[in-house]
């Protein structure tokens, strides 16, 4: 791919203020929430400028222990056509588990969850990353992600793991520089020796976010500062090689457009800076970058919308042949995931070697992540329950693991509400009753009390 240059994280809220933001190279857009065939006029009108779009997965789970599913792999496959992106992101993560490898529920985690760094999981990963790549229309990239849990008795460090990965697949890699100070504060890794060991020739771009510190546990939230610790790792990994992309993540509690230009404006000055310190060096990763820019920029097979041909490697060297992983291997990580994820959404216990207190921290944040997501798709909730929406969220969430989504999380919610009885006779209740009706449609949900359901509803809404 050709050189990116600076950009921000497109967000709906801030839609307006980035396209009217100086010097805005590229921007990144959340793959699950653009619809290929109803793209938002801003990016349609940044698209007619030159500002290149790239979609950023966030559920395709390839660190998962199942095969990536076809479904989701065709989604992100339209959305970087729709778009024209020269390549698509997603994260070294799984992000559900349970299902037919362990004959156990299917659990979402509605948040990226870290794969332990063993000779098991890498071999899951790849093939995954594999199968992903031979499914895009565009090169691959992924993403190192942020943790507050660590895996007991890994084998590798992330820089080792990471080489590997790029060794066997050919895959570009996302560094985010905030989750590598995230994972320093959380679990006590060296950001320097992470940049020692990965291959920074295999970079596609790079991101940088803000966090906060709480009781020692740093929480990349995205809807805070950058802060300089962060811009430090950045500096770092800029006076080694030149990014061929660096985008500003923001995705809650935006500031006015001046504040994130400012921020724009540091991230472009420090990775300038640092590459005028070593005098030119670290360009191997830029060269690489305009080699791939001349194929995307040339002559394309038919259809393919600014990208490369299926299965490309985007412009790294092919690797080797490789074997799948072992049915075995899927499975040890099946169970191991399985047993986390359960142990963090479901109150079963920690599975052992896992450190008890961090992982009750991780329970309570992916709590609170799931209760701000629902009222963002379903922002109805709040509005009718006012401010008893989140403790009733939460007690909610405390005994029901998500299953099947955010916005069937909802519908699920309302209906727990409505089956308790404790809104009968308000006008909470009745406004819910038909938020309900309006959205569950004559089959109301599978496999759900519907009778029962009903008759609540029809008790509220006769109170009228």
């Amino acid at each position: 791919m050709r050189r990116l240059g600076t950009g921000i994280g497109w967000r709906p809220e801030i839609a307006d203020a980035v396209e009217a933001m100086p010097g805005i190279d590229w921007v990144e857009a959340v793959a699950e929430n653009v619809c290929p065939g109803h793209l938002p006029d801003s990016l349609l009108r940044l698209r007619e400028r030159g500002v290149e779009v790239v979609p950023h997965g966030v559920s395709l789970g390839l660190g998962g222990a199942d095969r990536p599913d076809e479904g989701r792999l065709t989604a992100l496959a339209e959305r970087a056509l729709a778009l024209g992106s020269p390549l698509v992101t997603e994260h070294i993560a799984f992000v559900r588990a349970g299902g037919d490898l362990t004959a156990t529920q299917l659990l979402e985690a509605g948040h990226l969850l870290p794969v332990p760094r063993t000779r098991d999981a890498l071999a899951v990963l790849c093939e995954n990353v594999r199968i992903a790549q031979d499914a895009l229309p565009v090169p691959l990239a992924v993403e190192n992600i942020a943790a507050l849990i660590s895996w007991p008795g890994e084998e590798m460090t992330e820089g080792q793991f990471l080489y590997e990965l790029v060794e066997r697949t050919g895959v570009r890699l996302l560094i985010d520089v905030a989750n590598l100070h995230t994972n320093h504060v959380n679990r006590g890794e060296d950001p320097a020796k992470a940049l020692d060991e990965l291959p920074v020739e295999a970079i596609a771009y790079v991101h940088v976010a803000g966090g906060f510190e709480r009781d020692g546990v740093w929480h990349d939230s995205h809807a805070h500062p950058v802060p300089e610790p962060v811009l430090a790792i950045l500096t770092d990994l800029a006076s080694r090689t030149t990014p061929p992309g660096v985008l500003l993540e923001r995705d809650d509690n935006f500031p006015e457009p001046a504040e994130l230009e400012r921020e724009l404006a540091t991230i472009r000055t420090t990775v300038e800076a640092a590459g005028e310190l070593t005098g030119g060096l670290g360009t191997k990763a830029g060269e690489l970058a305009g080699g791939l820019g001349a194929k995307a920029g040339g002559a394309l097979p038919k259809g393919a919308c600014g990208g490369l041909p299926s299965g490309a490697h985007g412009g790294l060297p092919a690797p080797p042949a490789d074997l799948p992983a072992p049915a075995e291997a899927r499975q040890r990580a099946a169970l191991a995931q399985v047993a986390l994820l359960s142990a963090l959404v479901a109150g079963t216990p920690a599975p052992e070697g896992f450190d008890c207190a961090r992982l009750k921290v991780q329970s309570h944040a992916l709590a609170a992540k799931r209760a701000d997501v629902v009222a963002k798709v379903a922002p109805e909730l709040p509005d009718i329950l006012g401010g008893a929406y989140r403790a009733d969220f939460l007690a909610y969430a405390h005994a029901r693991p998500m299953t099947g989504g955010y916005r069937l999380d909802a519908l699920r919610f309302a209906e727990h509400l409505l089956l308790a009885g404790r809104l009968e006779g308000t006008d909470a209740g009745r406004r819910l009753s038909d938020w309900w009706l309006e959205r569950s449609g004559p089959a109301p949900l599978p496999r759900r009390p519907a009778a029962r359901l009903l008759r609540a509803t029809r008790r509220i809404l006769s109170g009228r």
